[in-house]
C-alpha cells in the first residue's frame, strides 16, 4: 500500500500504470482502490513529515501556479526560500486576497519571520504580505522590536519559484485532471511532501543524506 502511494506521488505514473505494474507482480488491485489509498494516507504522512521538517528563514519567494481540477483552472499558492527549500503551499479555487493571505499565515505560523519576501507585480500579493506582516507583529508576545518584512516586487527575481513550480506541474500532468477539489488538495499536498523529501528538508537521525525511499519509510513508521 505504502509502496503504491510513494510511486504515485513521486513518479510520472497514472493509476492505470500502477494497476498494470501490480498485475505483473501477481497483485490484483483496482485503480480506484489505489486512489483511495493515496487520499487516505497522504494527509497522515504529511502531518508526520511536518514534525520532522526543518525550519527555514531568510528570503522567501511567493507565487501561484495553475492546476486544472473539476474542469477549470485553480491555483496552487507556493512559497520557497532563495536556496530552494519549500516554505508552505495552499491550493485554492480562487486567485484572490484571502487565498494569498492563507498561504502566508500558514508559513508565518510554522517558520520564523523572513527578512524579505519577493513577489511578482500582483497588487493582491502585496496587500496580502502587508496584512499578514501586521497580524504577525500584533500576535508576537516576545516584546522584542520586530522589523517590518521587506517586500520586493519583481517578475524576473521570481524565476526561482517559477522553476520550482514546474516540478509540481510535471508530476500532476500524467494525472490528466483532478475530478474534485478535495482530491486535488490532498494529492497535491502529497506531491509537495515528496518534493520536500527530494530537497531533504526532513530531519532523520544518524542519516544526513537519506534517499527518498528511506525518508518515506521513516515518516510512515
Amino acid at each position: 500500500m505504502l509502496l503504491c502511494v510513494r510511486w504515485y506521488l513521486a513518479y510520472s505514473l497514472s493509476l492505470r500504470d500502477l494497476e498494470e505494474m501490480l498485475a505483473e507482480r501477481g497483485i490484483s488491485v483496482d485503480r480506484s482502490t489505489i486512489h483511495r489509498w493515496v487520499v487516505h494516507l497522504s494527509p497522515r504522512l504529511l502531518e508526520r513529515f511536518n514534525r520532522r521538517k526543518r525550519a527555514v528563514t531568510g528570503k522567501w519567494h511567493v507565487d501561484e501556479t495553475y492546476i486544472k481540477a473539476r474542469g477549470r483552472w485553480m491555483y496552487q499558492y507556493r512559497a520557497i526560500v532563495s536556496l530552494g527549500d519549500t516554505v508552505e503551499f495552499w491550493f485554492s479555487e480562487h486567485c484572490d486576497l484571502p487565498a494569498a493571505k492563507r498561504v502566508l499565515r500558514k508559513a508565518l505560523a510554522r517558520h520564523a519571520r523572513p527578512d524579505r519576501i519577493v513577489i511578482d507585480g500582483s497588487q493582491t500579493n502585496r496587500e496580502a504580505n502587508i496584512a499578514c506582516d501586521t497580524e504577525s507583529r500584533l500576535r508576537d508576545r516576545s516584546r522584542r522590536p520586530l522589523k517590518w518584512i521587506g517586500i520586493r516586487q519583481s517578475q524576473y527575481l521570481n524565476n526561482r519559484i517559477e522553476q520550482d513550480h514546474r516540478r509540481i506541474k510535471r508530476r500532476a500532468r500524467p494525472m490528466l485532471e483532478f475530478k474534485s477539489f478535495g482530491s486535488a488538495t490532498i494529492t497535491l499536498a502529497g506531491i509537495e511532501m515528496v518534493h520536500m523529501m527530494r530537497k531533504r528538508q526532513g530531519r532523520l537521525a544518524l542519516n544526513p543524506t537519506p534517499t527518498l525511499k528511506e525518508q518515506f519509510e521513516a515518516v510512515a513508521a
